[in-house]
């Protein structure tokens, strides 16, 4: 049996640089459109100063909805926490997790980061992406010795054609 100590529980947050990766269009956009709108004899200068707002307001709103990401992986499940008006949490039982992917974007390489995906027999959510860890975090390790835990505790033995 393992020891108790091993399976405290973890919290994962995505980094702030996977938010870069993630909306660099928009981050180049919104400065350029201030920029241009800014300008003398350029027409539709306030719809383009408009927009640029907009813009700048749906930045603000999916930089805190990152920030707001919490993946905790407990002795027993995974807990997925998202959202910033409406809060949703989505669990994984652990026994439930069938297979696991790393993968990274050409930007998570050049900034090092990852994204890790958990495939589980669960219903509501079969795929669970862990986006934005750094790439040498070794949660998949982790994860595996409690899967393996739980399913040795629960009895499940996992059967497979060749």
């Amino acid at each position: 049996m393992k020891d108790n100590y091993k399976f405290c529980s973890i919290i994962l947050r995505p980094s702030v640089v996977q938010f870069v990766i993630d909306q660099l269009p928009l981050l180049l956009l919104c400065p350029i459109g201030l920029l241009v709108a800014g300008m003398d004899e350029i027409p539709f200068s306030s719809l383009i100063a408009f927009l640029s707002l907009l813009i700048s307001l749906v930045l603000v709103y999916r930089f805190i909805y990152l920030r707001k990401i919490r993946y905790r992986i407990e002795q027993e499940q995974m807990v997925y926490e998202h959202g910033v008006i409406q809060r949703s949490v989505e669990y994984v039982e652990l026994y439930r997790v069938i297979d696991f992917n790393e993968h990274q974007s050409l930007p998570q390489q050049v900034f090092g980061l990852k994204t890790v995906t958990i495939y589980s027999g669960d219903r509501t959510t079969p795929k669970l992406d862990i986006i934005g860890l750094p790439v040498d975090n070794k949660i998949v390790n982790i994860v595996r010795e409690r899967v393996e835990y739980n399913k040795l505790r629960r009895g499940v033995y996992e059967i497979t054609n060749r």
